[in-house]
């Protein structure tokens, strides 16, 4: 299968989805990308708490909106 055909194919999967289930996997897809970033802010902050890297990852999504 070409990168293409499985593209294809997955945007025929999505099509497929309910809106409600199309939600659930953004939603799902958000939280494992901030997973990602509390655990690249915890590796360049490692002396950092809950709380801390919590208002980092706040930060870093603000940017995304500048």
């Amino acid at each position: 299968m070409t990168p293409s055909d499985a593209l294809q194919h997955q945007l025929e999967k999505y099509r497929q989805m309910t809106g409600e289930q199309r939600v659930a996997l953004a939603c799902e897809l958000h939280e494992f990308s901030c997973d990602i970033a509390r655990q690249s802010i915890r590796d360049r902050w490692p002396e950092a708490n809950a709380q801390e890297v919590d208002r980092r990852l706040r930060e870093r999504l603000s940017l995304a909106y500048t």
